[in-house]
């Protein structure tokens, strides 16, 4: 979960930067990139994680 957290973070600041700073649009791109990146992650996390279901006795 942290992980999840700091590419948010990663990607949130990287974008603002990039938006903001004349020059640097390659950073929002990258910041973009890394958000995408970081939500197909927990996507697949989450379903592997849901599959996984304990049989009780």
């Amino acid at each position: 979960m942290s992980l999840f957290l700091l590419l948010i973070l990663v990607a949130v600041v990287l974008g603002i930067v990039g938006f903001a700073a004349h020059g640097l649009f390659y950073l929002l791109v990258i910041g973009a990139v890394i958000l995408l990146a970081d939500l197909v992650y927990a996507t697949l996390r989450l379903r592997h994680r849901g599959r996984h279901h304990r049989i009780a006795r």
